[in-house]
């Protein structure tokens, strides 16, 4: 996310963050491709348009890579759709597959999602893995899988991935009382989670009331669950939240720092947790590369300089997207050969340097882009650096066809009743019954 996460989102939310689609997902996006006069398919000096359908802030238009790509191909136009969040993206992405109408020329799928796809959508796309130039080899080779089926078909090439850290606010640690210089923080709670909250404990106690230590309850639990090899899903696919004893343990972890206080009662990636940030009304956040992005177009001015980037108690990933072509799309070929440039680790690198998507392609992280990254909010700290070290001991996680359903259920039905006053075991139920019910539809 980019979520979920935004970009979910990842992004965040995606979102990593990070993010929904609902029914007027591709509102704005290109017809079934059963036009007669075919004025869909390029503009009126003849150039072929390609059109992609995203989720959340993905940075190519930002990034210029359209621009760049237009340059070297004068034949032809880049549009995107973009609808906010995934969660809204996505349903209305199955609809398209499922009626094989309106889809885009390339779809955005986020990780949380791919498993699902792969699985029972394959076949409305084309495999990327024949086309010229895309080699597994390029791509982290848990993140290549993460997007082929069984029989080899590479449903998506991946974009970006999501290395878990944790920004602070280095101004509001000092008025706590807590050290700033990024490796000391990194100490505060190195190897565990537990250590996280203590220091929140710690924080509330020398800042006060004005301030929260932590965003939102979904972003803690994230965090932890992202360095879980299984969570949601065993590696045999049967659904084990209820049972995993990681899943509860994250889910009592944040349930104890909402009853104290030390989290915000929000949702990520909503207008109100938006205000906060702009508001400076918390101190961490959990930070995979694509919520710098965020926290740079949410924030004020005065806020650039004030953000650094330490490790985070476990590595993680919370995020990632891949692209796919459908075969349904009017321009399948021109549309693989974009996918194909987009995600190569020239362009990863670039993308990372101004939108701070962190590249799946390790050959990315040799380049200038990344070695030399800096960014706005988090001034001279050697962000490339943080995150490149962060993504070697990320492990390879079980994803499961729903697991998206069973994260949402987790944050926006359970651990964030605990913030409004609701015990943690009313809290855990409610999560659980909602979770049940949304897998049995």
């Amino acid at each position: 996310m980019r979520a979920a996460r935004n970009r979910t989102a990842r992004r965040a939310t995606t979102l990593a963050v990070v993010a929904a689609l609902g029914a007027g997902l591709l509102a704005g996006c290109a017809d079934d491709g059963n036009d007669e006069d075919g004025s869909s398919s390029g503009d009126s000096s003849g150039k072929t348009t390609i059109t992609l359908g995203l989720f959340g802030t993905m940075g190519f238009k930002e990034a210029g890579l359209y621009e760049e790509y237009e340059k070297l191909n004068p034949g032809i136009r880049i549009e995107e759709n973009v609808t906010e969040r995934n969660e809204n993206y996505y349903p209305a992405l199955v609809n398209h597959l499922t009626t094989n109408s309106g889809l885009q020329d390339v779809q955005a799928i986020e990780v949380g999602n791919i498993a699902e796809v792969v699985e029972t959508q394959a076949a409305k796309f084309t495999d990327m893995s024949a086309v010229e130039g895309v080699q597994p080899g390029n791509w982290l080779d848990w993140k290549w899988k993460q997007g082929v089926t069984k029989d080899g078909q590479a449903v998506g090439l991946g974009t970006d991935i999501g290395p878990m850290a944790i920004c602070y606010r280095k101004d509001l640690f000092e008025k706590a009382g807590l050290p700033t210089d990024r490796e000391e923080v990194g100490r505060l709670w190195a190897g565990d989670w537990k250590k996280f909250v203590e220091t929140g404990e710690k924080y509330k106690k020398g800042a006060g009331e004005d301030t929260y230590f932590m965003d939102s309850p979904g972003g803690l639990i994230n965090a932890i669950l992202s360095g879980e090899q299984e969570k949601f899903y065993d590696s045999s696919g049967e659904v084990v939240y209820k049972t995993n004893p990681a899943v509860k343990d994250a889910f009592d972890l944040t349930a104890k720092a909402a009853g104290e206080g030390l989290i915000q009662s929000q949702t990520q990636f909503q207008p109100a947790w938006d205000q906060t940030i702009a508001n400076s009304k918390f101190a961490t956040v959990a930070c995979p590369p694509w919520m710098l992005g965020y926290l740079k177009g949410k924030s004020q001015p005065d806020a650039a300089g004030k953000w650094d980037v330490a490790a985070a108690p476990k590595s993680g990933n919370w995020g990632g997207t891949f692209l796919g072509v459908p075969k349904s799309g009017k321009h399948v070929k021109e549309a693989q050969k974009l996918v194909a440039w987009l995600t190569a680790p020239e362009q990863q690198a670039k993308l990372f340097s101004v939108q701070g998507s962190f590249p799946s392609a390790p050959a990315s992280y040799k380049l200038p882009q990344v070695t030399g990254a800096k960014n706005e909010m988090t001034g001279d700290a050697p962000i490339g650096a943080i995150f490149a070290k962060a993504a070697e001991t990320i492990p390879a996680q079980v994803i499961g066809p729903k697991d998206q359903i069973i994260q949402q259920g987790l944050t926006d039905n359970g651990v964030i009743l605990v913030t409004q006053g609701k015990s943690p075991e009313k809290a855990w139920e409610n999560a659980v019954k909602t979770i049940d019910n949304n897998l049995e539809k």
